[in-house]
């Protein structure tokens, strides 16, 4: 399945953006001073309790369960956010995961 999304995240409003070209999508509101925040497992990635609660409009990128964001996405983002977890698996559902970071870039946790 290809990628083909990402939720973005505003004053505790979510919808659910792009379509066709989710990278372009992204590059675009980079360039109007949106922060890119990547749910990801990647070495340059911080902790989800060091992320800071959004101050400005913040775009949540979640990819895949299995697959993670593509590169190209990856490149765009301001910070990667990984979640720590205990136990042999190794990711949680994207569902659970875009939750637990929407829920902290709110200030609630």
């Amino acid at each position: 399945m290809p990628w083909t999304g990402a939720i973005r995240c505003g004053v505790l409003r979510a919808c659910i953006g792009p379509g066709r070209d989710p990278v372009a999508w992204l590059s675009r509101h980079r360039e109007q001073g949106s922060r890119i925040v990547g749910v990801e497992l990647a070495d340059e990635a911080i902790r989800l309790a060091d992320l800071t609660a959004a101050r400005e409009r913040t775009i949540v990128v979640l990819g895949h369960e299995h697959d993670g964001i593509p590169g190209d996405a990856m490149e765009l983002l301001d910070v990667a956010v990984e979640i720590p977890m205990i136990g042999t698996g190794a990711s949680l559902n994207v569902a659970v995961a875009g939750s637990l970071v929407l829920y902290r870039l709110a200030g609630f946790l």
